[in-house]
């Protein structure tokens, strides 16, 4: 399912008529509204040269986390980490950031740009462990794409 929204996601990425951030925006709107269990879909990227994340485009719910210092909570961690983090269940890590009380689970999977991590999107879901190795792969996609526009 996730594979037959590639072609939009490509289509989305390359108008060069908007800006990126109108481009990312769209791109959360796309994930929210077609993936049944995507509740929340952001981007959150390097704050300039501060260890922090900075909240951009994102669909969904409104936030109180518009930074997010590294190592804290999932994004966090992943800032740090360099690596996917898929957690099942939101309740048993003790170090989330709990954005809803109907968040269940999240997915984060940074973003590089020449090897450097420079942001990541971050998805919650009210579903319990909905994400398979096929949401990592998706949205690894998603990033790649995102990078050649940054």
């Amino acid at each position: 399912m996730l594979a037959t929204l590639q072609p939009k996601v490509l289509s989305i990425i390359t108008d060069d008529s908007k800006t990126v951030d109108t481009r990312l925006g769209e791109i959360c709107e796309l994930l929210r509204s077609k993936v049944p269990y995507y509740d929340w879909v952001g981007f959150y990227f390097k704050n300039g040269d501060k260890e922090e994340l900075k909240l951009g485009p994102y669909a969904g719910a409104p936030t109180d986390h518009t930074i997010i210092p590294f190592g804290k909570g999932i994004c966090g961690q992943v800032a740090v980490s360099n690596q996917n983090f898929v957690v099942p269940d939101v309740a048993a890590q003790d170090n989330y950031i709990a954005c809803s009380i109907t968040v269940k689970a999240e997915i984060v999977v940074p973003l590089f740009v020449n090897g450097e991590n420079v942001g990541q999107i971050d998805i919650d879901s009210n579903t319990p462990d909905p994400f398979s190795e096929e949401d990592e792969r998706f949205l690894e996609f998603i990033n790649k794409k995102v990078a050649e526009i940054l």
